[in-house]
């Protein structure tokens, strides 16, 4: 599977868990374990948008060493 397959499927279960969640119909048992779930989901996730941002910063800059910045832009209006 490749990184980003496991990412999206990752933040899928990540939502899922959620929604699972805010359902309130877990027990405290469940909760917790479902929670514990949850963080690493969302450590994973949030280490590969670290990542993918470094990748990003090191593309932009340039020979200098000076790094441009610019708005993301998702073209999703």
């Amino acid at each position: 599977m490749a990184t980003t397959d496991k990412f999206e499927a990752s933040l899928k279960k990540l939502e899922e868990i959620v929604k699972r969640l805010e359902t309130g119909s877990l027990t405290l048992e469940e909760s917790l374990k479902a929670f514990e779930e949850g963080v690493k989901h969302s450590a994973f996730c949030s280490s590969r948008l670290d990542d993918a941002e470094r990748r990003v910063e090191i593309l932009l800059k340039q020979k200098d060493g000076s790094l441009i910045r610019e708005p993301f832009e998702s073209g999703e209006d």
